[in-house]
């Protein structure tokens, strides 16, 4: 499966190089993420900001209205778990708040329609799991941040492929930059093990609201 999606990728991109007025680009910017679908104790997770960055490829399909626009992004998505309190040996009051983060290879293709300065885009998107690490942070009684700590941890129980969709809208400039809301779906499950994490997230999808700048750059001859 990772040779497929590694195959996917350079068989768009080179689909997409070779088509007339292609443009690349870049895009990078903040992601909101959380979970969704059945969770049990929902009110333990909270919002992650996080960001994601990449490059993309442009090419038309009707000039100035309709094109093709596939991504590969490098994205960090996961959530916050609501923080505890508690008190120290030396009866000090500490407040200890965590998260989870997961970074995924993204590739989606979206169908991009222009109307103006505004633009819509809709596609699937398969997303690839890279890496997954734990954030502890410590704040005392003030509110201040005195400890911090992450440690790797295993993909063991989570699915490594994720298939899902984006849709998004935005606006965007003669010169080529943009700026957009998009909103990242999952169709799938990412975990495969009922125990991972103690079962809480046995129904559980990703969500992610993206806030993304986009730069293109000239159109190839």
């Amino acid at each position: 499966m990772k040779k497929l999606f590694i195959a996917c990728a350079l068989l768009l991109g080179t689909i997409s190089a070779a088509q007339a007025q292609a443009t690349f680009g870049v895009r990078g910017g903040a992601n909101l993420s959380n979970l969704s679908g059945d969770l049990r104790d929902e009110e333990m997770f909270e919002n992650k900001l996080s960001f994601h960055a990449g490059v993309l490829l442009n090419f038309p399909v009707v000039e100035d209205f309709f094109s093709i626009q596939p991504e590969l992004l490098y994205s960090r998505r996961g959530f916050k778990s609501s923080g505890e309190e508690y008190t120290n040996l030396l009866l000090q009051t500490r407040r200890r708040e965590g998260s989870v983060n997961y970074a995924y290879l993204d590739l989606p293709v979206l169908a991009n329609i222009k109307a103006g300065p505004l633009y819509f885009e809709l596609g699937p998107q398969l997303s690839y799991l890279l890496s997954v690490n734990n954030e502890t942070e410590i704040y005392d009684g003030s509110g201040n941040r005195i400890a911090s700590s992450r440690d790797e941890k295993s993909k063991d129980g989570l699915s490594e492929f994720e298939i899902g969709y984006a849709a998004g809208l935005g606006v965007t400039s003669r010169n080529g930059i943009s700026l957009g809301l998009r909103y990242n779906g999952a169709f799938s499950d990412f975990v495969k093990d009922a125990d991972y994490f103690e079962g809480d997230l046995a129904n559980a999808r990703h969500s992610v609201f993206m806030l993304t700048l986009g730069i293109k750059f000239s159109a190839t001859e």
